[in-house]
């Protein structure tokens, strides 16, 4: 099943490279390929990415859709 999100959207309109966000994230660049794509990850892996694009877990909706 894939998994709605903006994630790319969101990081190259902050004009920030894969392995930026990952860095920032904590998780590998591979990972932030596969969420981008579509990919289902793990909560802990969408919270990571969440506050490393500058959101608040509040805001968790406008990064991934349910």
């Amino acid at each position: 099943m894939k998994c709605q999100n903006r994630v790319k959207v969101i990081r190259e309109s902050r004009l920030m490279s894969k392995s930026e966000l990952s860095r920032k994230a904590g998780v590998s660049v591979l990972t932030i390929d596969r969420v981008e794509r579509g990919e289902q990850c793990r909560m802990d892996t969408m919270r990571k990415i969440i506050l490393a694009l500058g959101y608040t877990l509040e805001q968790k909706s406008e990064v991934f859709q349910d």
